[in-house]
């Protein structure tokens, strides 16, 4: 049951406020901790980075696959909302799809270990990769459009084959330290360049 005001109110708005920048701040700590630690890390870990007591990660999130859920799905609202924000400030479209991929690419990174987290409930996996796509193909084929009207990158160039290839470069990070995927997917998306011609 909810917590009431005085006078038999529900929460003020300053209360509905504050519970939403804790979620946030939890959210944000979980993510920066599975980079390092894996989604197996301790809820104190992350209870640490946030700043919060353990019972407010509990009280937001009361098993760890809500928790690995709900970051995944901040981490693909973030890289959503980024993408007209980025095409609106950018030099040029291309520049904003660059800058685009490289928040896509902290995007895949950070994921490591949530597809295998989440094994247990492959319903849930399925509902996360469909609203991952529902979200970021359109926001991909955006800037790709942008950036073939003023004649950047070739067109033909399909969304879901450009993030499904850069996600194929981002496998095997984390087996190989020497192994940098943000070289190959520069080499990538200099690839899709329009030839100068002289």
């Amino acid at each position: 049951m909810a917590a009431e005001g005085p006078v038999g109110q529900p929460p003020s708005r300053s209360k509905r406020a504050d519970a939403q920048r804790n979620r946030e701040t939890v959210l944000t700590a979980a993510a920066a901790v599975f980079v390092t630690a894996g989604v197996d890390a301790p809820i104190r870990q992350i209870a640490a980075r946030a700043g919060v007591g353990m019972a407010t990660i509990y009280r937001h999130f009361p098993t760890r696959a809500d928790l690995v859920t709900a970051v995944y799905q901040h981490q693909i609202e973030a890289c959503a909302e980024a993408g007209p924000k980025l095409l609106a400030d950018a030099d040029s479209p291309l520049a904003a799809l660059h800058q685009w991929v490289d928040l896509f690419v902290d995007f895949l990174v950070t994921k490591h270990g949530l597809a295998d987290a989440l094994q247990s409930d492959s319903d849930r996996f399925a509902a996360l990769h469909a609203y991952f796509l529902d979200r970021l193909l359109p926001v991909c084929a955006q800037l790709l459009d942008a950036a073939v009207e003023s004649d950047d990158i070739r067109p033909g160039v399909q969304p879901y084959e450009l993030m499904r290839g850069i996600g194929n470069l981002c496998i095997g990070r984390d087996n190989d330290p020497r192994y940098d995927p943000r070289r190959l997917v520069a080499l990538l998306l200099q690839g899709l360049r329009r030839p100068q011609t002289s």
